[in-house]
């Protein structure tokens, strides 16, 4: 129900866009995030957005680097990362929820499978 893709390998100072894709009852939930879990690390927030439009949410590491957006039609939300740095390295995951832009796991009910982010120095 949560499809995401387009991680891959770039060199610091590099970007990448990364896409979830949403359907069946993922489609239909309040708000999509996007988490990441790095080498030896628990998973962390990235940045979140409501899919009826709204300020953005996201993680202090990544402010001002990342930006989240969507597109209520293709039911797909999107992370455009620039300014890469090596310790952007992990995994992906977007995830969908009913809770207001929530940094918190337990608030999202429907995961995708992860898409791996290298970022080399």
């Amino acid at each position: 129900q949560l499809q995401a893709c387009g991680g891959g390998s770039v060199q610091a100072g590099g970007s990448l866009r990364l896409s979830c894709a949403a359907s069946g009852r993922a489609s239909s939930s309040y708000t999509t995030g996007w988490f990441r879990q790095g080498p030896g690390k628990e998973r962390e927030f990235v940045a979140a957005i409501r899919w009826r439009g709204g300020t953005p949410y996201y993680a202090n590491s990544v402010k001002g680097r990342f930006t989240i957006s969507r597109d209520n039609a293709k039911n797909t939300v999107y992370l455009q990362m620039n300014s890469l740095k090596p310790e952007d390295t992990a995994v992906y995951y977007c995830a969908a929820g009913g809770s207001s832009r929530s940094p918190w796991e337990y608030d999202y009910d429907y995961w995708g499978q992860g898409t791996q982010v290298t970022v080399s120095s």
